[in-house]
């Protein structure tokens, strides 16, 4: 992982997290519709796709850090929860302080009232749009459904690279029930950011000419431009809705309703990013502030919502001010949750080692602990 190509990612991160707040706050029940167009062109929702891409570059160059499954689980179990408790602790209490407020502010469609109980649970566990389980809403923090999807990714992934022979199909295939058809549907766009990794790993991208490279990064925004120019998102749901009639298809695939479409700019966003890292990989810059912000990415993306929601409920009267305020107020509620829950994760993860070492161990044999990898400082792998 060069550090140019970690410092793309991180932009990416940074844009695409601001992009899916604007694209909330555009709803005309926040805005009174004046920013409708982001709400038609639905680009919150192909922001989630680039964090897909980017998980999948990610969490395939962490997997050989990690080396052996224990590990990558810890890893990946102390970065997803030591933000998550909170974040759903968090949506609770402003659930709880602002409906009474105004009870308009949190419509059906977009708040499920849960006991504290049953939302950890879904929660924590992340099952919350597993094709096994009933779908729930957690309170009003939707934003939460791609972490199911993520979470489904990471687990099937791990089996994929540290599991072997039977056992693996076995695995593989049961999980494959567990999580569902609608969490599968997205998977191909996770896997282009893994197919990414190894192709930069490899040097394969170190290899294109500049031109290429140019073409490459440059083609993937302008191909989604072109896209959204001629409907083609449009157009593919037509070809959804054909084929699953006469159920309707959205209701059928929820979040996975423009699946496609979705691994269309899974392509795009792949393309873009084997460009970038062939005209990045020198780039030696250290922007402390790029990574400052990309640090609190995973922050704002899991408590917006439901401060947009408190905001909402507390500041009715609909003005140009409000409208800032719920943007930016949003943006800093995320800003200051990091600095308490997601920035610390080296902490946590040594205080959960602490904890586990306090515990009697008998019938196994104690490795030492895995060497702390050798890579460029803050890389979002290493923030993961």
């Amino acid at each position: 992982m060069t550090r140019g190509l970690s410092l793309w990612l991180d932009a990416l991160r940074v844009a695409a997290t601001l992009l899916v707040v604007f694209s909330h706050v555009a709803y005309a029940r926040f805005t009174r519709g004046d920013y409708e167009f982001v709400r038609d062109l639905n680009v919150g929702s192909d922001a989630v796709i680039v964090f897909f891409v980017i998980s999948g570059l990610v969490i395939a160059f962490a997997a050989e850090r990690d080396k052996t499954l224990g590990t990558y689980a810890f890893n990946r179990l102390t970065r997803l929860l030591s933000v998550l408790l909170p974040a759903l602790a968090l949506t609770f209490i402003l659930d709880q302080i602002g409906r009474p407020m105004d009870v308009s502010a949190y419509p059906d469609r977009f708040y499920q009232p849960l006991p504290l109980w049953e939302m950890l649970a879904r929660g924590l566990t992340m099952s919350n749009e597993w094709g096994l389980f009933e779908r729930v809403r957690l309170g009003t923090n939707g934003p939460l459904w791609s972490l199911s999807y993520e979470a489904a990714y990471y687990v099937l992934f791990g089996v994929a690279v540290f599991c072997t022979g039977v056992r693996r199909v076995v695995l593989l295939a049961a999980l494959a029930i567990v999580f569902g058809p609608r969490i599968l549907l997205l998977m191909p766009a996770w896997l282009m950011g893994v197919a990414v990794w190894h192709f930069v790993k490899s040097g394969g991208a170190a290899q294109l000419s500049a031109a290429t490279a140019r073409i490459l990064a440059w083609g993937g925004p302008l191909a989604y431009i072109l896209c959204q120019t001629l409907n083609v998102p449009d157009i593919l749901a037509n070809v959804t809705a054909a084929a699953f009639a006469p159920g309707h298809y959205r209701f059928i695939l929820v979040f996975s309703d423009e699946f496609i479409w979705n691994t269309l700019i899974g392509l795009m966003t792949a393309l873009h990013v084997i460009g970038m890292a062939r005209l990045a990989q020198g780039y030696q810059g250290a922007h402390p502030h790029l990574r400052w912000w990309a640090g609190a990415s995973f922050s704002i993306y899991v408590v917006h919502y439901p401060v947009l929601h408190l905001i909402d409920a507390a500041f009715p009267t609909e003005t140009m001010s409000r409208d800032a305020l719920l943007f930016f107020g949003s943006v800093a509620a995320g800003l200051v949750f990091a600095q308490v829950f997601e920035r610390p994760i080296g902490a946590v993860r040594q205080a959960v080692r602490n904890v586990g070492a306090l515990l009697p161990v008998t019938g196994r044999r104690q490795n030492p602990p895995h060497p702390q990898a050798t890579l460029l400082p803050e890389t979002p792998a290493q923030q993961r």
